[in-house]
């Protein structure tokens, strides 16, 4: 009687042990991913270094993970990685760098918009484990509280949204995954938010009317302006509505600048840069003018606003003098060309005027601050002294009221600027050059001199004595 009941006493025991090692097996036939699951805290502790948090912030999705520094959104999501498996959609750095919107960055970055951008980075975060392999097609919430939808399109593309999955399975961890996507997810409430701050901010940045104005220049109130009638000349020297150039005039401020313009400045430039080709011999001005620089571009706009201006144009021969160096250095060509636009409306018979009254006049140009000396000589206008003057050679080329031509036979250069360097030249080419000149001057009729010159010498050729003269000559 006693074995039998021994023998039921080990029956009972082994059935317990063989129960309890039933129990205990299917716990270690889990998969990997919910067995380390399983190990993590129930609430939000210390994350291992196989956690996808850890993945992401030494990912290459740098800038995401910058943002969720800046959002002081790491507790956060430890807590939920400790919770249960996440999943991470994680826009292309490119989509944060240059794709995004410069004002909505802006926006994002603000210290007072914080929880904007957290409710946007918290938007990309799902609580639960979305494999690539079993892509789903259903609305899932995410920590943000909002919803994503997941998606697959006809060509077997995964989507988030209106954002396509570009790299499935980037980064895959036993607590989660992180897909790369290619732009950035942005919730509703997010873009509300930033529709109202953007319009606040362009509300608040108009001035009432009649609202005291500060110039930045002086730091003082502005008198109201008097109203400008149409066609009225500019108040603003013009040197305060050129463009900045280089080391040629300031421009501290911009130019009258009416959203009106009473003058078609470009097509009087058009039509003066086109007389000067069908003149002839100016063909190198206007080059530089259109092409070498953007000097056409911008008398155009001066002209528009109201400016007028005197242009002395070189001949051919007289750019064909200037040298590779001279025109290779940076800003030399607009240099050169600023120092032969005078900022008036100049003739040739009011030069010549000014210079028979006076003897010598100086003439602003619109390279500050020299100034282009004119005098009398020969009963023509010359500019300039000494080997780098010029005459007066085609008068009254282009003239419209608003822009006046005046054809020249020398490069004009200031004062304190060496003259163009002289060729030395063999004594054979030197009387080569010098035949060549004579030529020219006896197939030319004669010089253009002033017009009261021309009509003196016709007088003294009736009367017989243009010989004793030599300038009639």
């Amino acid at each position: 009687m006693v074995r039998p009941t021994v023998g039921g006493a080990v029956a009972l025991f082994l059935f317990i042990f063989l129960s309890a090692a039933a129990a205990a097996s299917p716990s270690s036939a889990l998969p990997e991913s919910e067995a380390s699951a399983a190990t993590l805290p129930a609430s939000g502790g210390q994350i291992n270094s196989n956690s996808v948090l850890v993945a992401l912030l030494d990912s290459h999705y740098t800038v995401l993970a910058e943002l969720v520094e800046k959002a002081l959104l790491l507790p956060s999501l430890e807590a939920a990685v400790g919770r249960q498996n996440v999943t991470i959609f994680a826009p292309r750095n490119e989509a944060l760098e240059r794709d995004l919107d410069p004002e909505f960055k802006r926006f994002l970055l603000e210290p007072g918009n914080l929880r904007s951008l957290q409710t946007l980075l918290l938007y990309h975060v799902v609580p639960v484990r979305v494999a690539s392999a079993a892509w789903p097609q259903s609305r899932h919430p995410t920590l943000a509280g909002d919803h994503l939808h997941l998606s697959s399109n006809s060509s077997s593309e995964k989507m988030v949204g209106f954002a396509a999955v570009v790299q499935p399975d980037a980064v895959v961890r036993p607590d989660g995954v992180i897909h790369g996507i290619e732009r950035l997810l942005v919730p509703r409430s997010v873009q509300e938010d930033f529709n109202r701050r953007r319009s606040l901010a362009d509300i608040s940045a108009v001035l009432p009317t009649g609202a005291p104005e500060v110039d930045p220049r002086t730091h003082r109130l502005k008198k109201p302006a008097p109203p400008v009638l149409p066609g009225a000349p500019p108040v603003l020297p013009i040197y305060d509505a050129m463009a900045p150039g280089p080391s040629i005039a300031p421009a501290p401020a911009p130019g009258p600048g009416h959203g009106k313009h009473w003058f078609d400045g470009e097509s009087q430039v058009k039509d003066f840069i086109q007389t000067l080709l069908l003149y002839g011999g100016y063909n190198e001005f206007a080059d530089i003018l259109v092409n070498l620089t953007s000097l056409a571009t911008e008398m155009g706009r001066l002209v528009s606003e109201g400016y007028v201006l005197t242009v002395l144009a070189p001949n051919d021969d007289a750019m064909a003098r200037l040298t590779a160096d001279q025109l290779s250095e940076p800003g030399a060509p607009e240099a050169i060309m600023y120092y032969h636009l005078i900022p008036e409306y100049q003739t040739e018979e009011s030069m010549y005027n000014a210079v028979r009254r006076f003897g010598k006049v100086r003439y602003d140009t619109l390279r500050l601050p020299h100034k282009v000396v004119a005098r009398e000589a020969d009963g023509s206008v010359k500019f300039g002294a000494g080997e780098g003057s010029a005459y007066l050679f085609d008068p009254d080329i282009y003239t419209d009221g608003r822009i006046s031509v005046q054809g020249i036979d020398a490069v004009l250069f200031p004062p304190d600027e060496e003259a163009p360097p002289a060729t030395q030249l063999s004594p054979a080419a030197r009387k080569a050059e010098i035949a060549q000149v004579k030529a020219k001057a006896k197939l030319k009729a004669k010089l253009r001199r002033g017009k009261l010159m021309e009509i003196g010498c016709n007088l003294l050729d009736v009367l017989g004595q243009r010989f004793r003269f030599l300038t009639c000559q």
